[in-house]
C-alpha cells in the first residue's frame, strides 16, 4: 500500500518536471522501515521514529520534512494515513543568502588570473577563463554551463537542454560573448581536444562543478576578494546573482517597465517561478534605494 502511493506522489511531482530522485530514495527507505512493522498507512510514531535513526539533525529534518508532505499527499485520498505536526524536527529551508555583487572590475581580474592557471600552454586556464566569463555574461547556473555540448551554440545564441526542472531554453548573447566562445572553440581545436561537452580540461571532459567552484573561490582569495579559509565572501554563484541585479538596476524605474522587464529576466534565467526572481528586488543597497524612492513618490503623488 505504502510503495503504491508513494510511486504515484513520485510521478506526479516528476510529471511537473522534477527529478525527484533524492525524496523518491527517502520515501523508498521509510516504507521498508514501515513495512516491518506491517505498516499500511503513515504512522506518526514510525515516522518518527525512523528520523530518530539519521545520522545528523539536518538529515532528521530532511527525512521529516519529504515525509509530512508526503503523508499530506496520501491523507487526501485515505484519512487513514496519519499526518504529522510541521516544524518536528526544526524549521526548513535556512534564508537564503545575501549576494556578494562583483564588480566588473574584479570579474575582469578573475578572468584574467584563470589564464595562469597550471597547466600552462594547455586548454584548462582557458577553460576556466571562459567558463567565468560566459557565467558573468548570462546569469547562467554553473551545472548549466558544464552541461553546454559544442553544438548548443547556434545562430540564435545557446540552447541550454539541462536546466533546472528539466526546463529547456534559448540564451541570446551580446555579440562579444559568441565573439569569445567562438574563439575558446578555436583553441579547442587548435589544441585537438575531444569529445562533446563545450567546457573541457585536458581529459577533454568538462570539469566537475565542485572543482569549478574551488577554482574561483582559489582564485578570489589569491587576489584578496576573499578572506581566508572559514570566512564568507563572493562564491561562484554571485556571478549569476550579479547578473540579475544589475540587470534589475538597467531598468527604467516605471512599474510597467519593471514587471515586463522582471517577467523576461524570469524565462532568461530559467526561474521555475517569478516570486525567485522578485527577491533580486533585496539584493542590494542601491535597488532598495531605488524603491523607496520610486514608492514615496507613488505615495505622495496619490495623497496629493
Amino acid at each position: 500500500m505504502l510503495n503504491t502511493h508513494i510511486a504515484r506522489y513520485v510521478g506526479l511531482h516528476r510529471s511537473l518536471g522534477r527529478k525527484f530522485a533524492e525524496q523518491e530514495r527517502m520515501l523508498q527507505l521509510y516504507s521498508g522501515f514501515a513495512s516491518g512493522f506491517g505498516d499500511r498507512h503513515t504512522r506518526i510514531e514510525r515516522i518518527y521514529d525512523w528520523c530518530h535513526t539519521s545520522s545528523s539533525q539536518y538529515v532528521a529534518r530532511r527525512r521529516f520534512d519529504t515525509l509530512r508532505n508526503f503523508s499530506l499527499f496520501a491523507q487526501a485520498e485515505d484519512s487513514a494515513h496519519e499526518v504529522p505536526p510541521a516544524g518536528v524536527f526544526g524549521r526548513g529551508k535556512r534564508p537564503r543568502p545575501t549576494p556578494h555583487i562583483i564588480e566588473p572590475e574584479q570579474i575582469r581580474a578573475i578572468m584574467t588570473a584563470a589564464l595562469e592557471l597550471p597547466p600552462k600552454g594547455m586548454i584548462s586556464p582557458h577553460t576556466y577563463h571562459c567558463l567565468f566569463g560566459l557565467l558573468a555574461a548570462t546569469g547562467l547556473r554553473i551545472s548549466e554551463a558544464l552541461a553546454l555540448q559544442c553544438d548548443d551554440l547556434v545562430e540564435d545564441g545557446l540552447i541550454v537542454r539541462n536546466g533546472k526542472f528539466g526546463k529547456q531554453r534559448l540564451i541570446a548573447l551580446q555579440p562579444s560573448t559568441r565573439q569569445a566562445l567562438e574563439a575558446y572553440l578555436a583553441l579547442r581545436e587548435k589544441h585537438a581536444v575531444r569529445g562533446n561537452d563545450l567546457f573541457v580540461t585536458i581529459r577533454g571532459r568538462a570539469p566537475h562543478k565542485v572543482r569549478a567552484h574551488v577554482v574561483f573561490v582559489r582564485l578570489a582569495r589569491q587576489l584578496g576578494y576573499r578572506g581566508p579559509t572559514g570566512t564568507a565572501g563572493m562564491r561562484l554563484h554571485d556571478l549569476r546573482h550579479t547578473f540579475a541585479v544589475r540587470s534589475l538596476e538597467s531598468c527604467p524605474p516605471d512599474r510597467e517597465a519593471v514587471a515586463h522587464h522582471m517577467a523576461g529576466l524570469s524565462v532568461y534565467l530559467g526561474h521555475a517561478s517569478i516570486a525567485n526572481t522578485y527577491w533580486y528586488l533585496e539584493a542590494t543597497p542601491v535597488l532598495l534605494r531605488d524603491i523607496a524612492t520610486v514608492s514615496e513618490h507613488l505615495f505622495l503623488g496619490e495623497a496629493a
